[in-house]
């Protein structure tokens, strides 16, 4: 009897109950120190971090919706990056005024997307600023059942490529103008006909430029699939607003239920989880944003992500019951964000499981 008492207790337990019969001296545990890395987010921006809460929430609520679909389709690939998204910033740490986590990086990450699309307009916004002439490009085709999404795809992007090289080395012999722009590839869904609508939008430079991507566009599909109606070519009236239309990441997260009525007047808008894990399931593999015939312009001073340990810092933890990071101690909300009636009645309700 006493043996089994025994093998129950740590070593350490044991040994010092052996030496004194009394309850064992309360051990002063030290703060462990963690490392963070690159200059967190400010504190103070209280419209950032709770933005940031809001989209940590809409990823939480539909993230363990898309991996139960990963684990049917036995995708293990994207099963894995779901989860990472489903720990994306679960744990934080506040020091010296600022917020400091571990961000998933993946395209089905709304808190990394947003942060994603911020870095892509600070990056490519100096350089359409200086074209003379930009224009707005969508080059697109008929829209397809979900089994030919993917395939689809495919053919798209090596239509694009095969476009770009062929200019490419007529410019580099003397024989053509040089294609450049900026392109990401999106695709929406249509919750009415079941069907998804792949196409790329496209900053470029001239017009020429865009008329010329449209008309070689035009000779890739043999069988129907791309129509002169559907392309468009507009020249631009405010450069930060396409290019922010530009950036959107791959797929709408919400979604009207007649595409056609887009009134942004009382919209009732859903989330389909399956239609939105057909498309992230057509886009593995493929380059969402792209940049074609030009060079960023070196920065002078290259970016060095810091890494430092601290002691001095407090650790908050994600409590989706909450929408919230909670101090471990104290309790204390992070953000103290509040989900409005419409988005709570929007992520409780409107959640589309079916669907695809």
């Amino acid at each position: 009897m006493i043996r089994a008492n025994i093998s129950q207790q740590s070593a350490g337990e044991f040994n010092t109950l052996v030496q004194n019969e009394t309850s064992p001296p309360q051990i002063q545990r030290k703060k462990k120190g963690v490392v963070i890395n690159g200059k967190g987010s400010d504190l103070l921006n209280e419209k950032s971090i709770k933005g940031r809460a809001k989209r940590k929430l809409i990823t939480q609520k539909m993230i363990l919706s898309l991996i139960d679909i990963a684990k049917e389709k036995e995708n293990k690939i994207l099963e894995k990056g779901l989860w990472n998204t489903y720990h994306c910033l679960e744990k934080v740490h506040v020091y010296n005024g600022r917020i400091y986590g571990k961000f998933c990086k993946n395209r089905f990450c709304t808190v990394c997307c947003a942060i994603r699309k911020a870095e892509i307009i600070n990056k490519y916004f100096p350089v359409i600023e200086k074209w003379d002439d930009p224009h707005f490009v969508t080059i697109t085709c008929k829209a397809v059942k979900a089994d030919r999404l993917k395939p689809l795809m495919k053919s798209l992007n090596r239509g694009i490529k095969r476009i770009i090289e062929k200019y490419r080395k007529r410019n580099s012999r003397g024989k053509g103008i040089k294609l450049m722009g900026i392109r990401s590839l999106e695709s929406n869904f249509n919750p009415i006909k079941k069907t998804y609508n792949p196409h790329f939008h496209l900053i470029v430079p001239s017009k020429e430029i865009g008329d010329i991507i449209i008309n070689e566009w035009l000779t890739t599909s043999k069988n129907g699939l791309i129509g002169r109606a559907a392309q468009t070519n507009i020249k631009i009236a405010n450069n930060l607003k396409c290019l922010m239309e530009v950036v959107k990441y791959g797929s709408k997260i919400f979604t009207e239920p007649d595409v056609n009525n887009k009134s942004k007047q009382n919209s009732k808008r859903d989330i389909y989880v399956r239609a939105l894990y057909t498309i992230f399931e057509a886009m593995q593999g493929f380059r969402i944003f792209d940049r074609f015939g030009f060079d960023l312009p070196k920065d002078d001073c290259k970016k060095i992500r810091q890494s430092i340990q601290v002691n001095d810092y407090k650790e908050f933890i994600y409590d989706l019951s909450r929408a919230d990071w909670f101090d471990i101690n104290s309790n204390t909300p992070l953000t103290h964000f509040k989900p409005d009636q419409k988005i709570s009645e929007l992520l409780e309700k409107c959640i589309n499981n079916e669907l695809n």
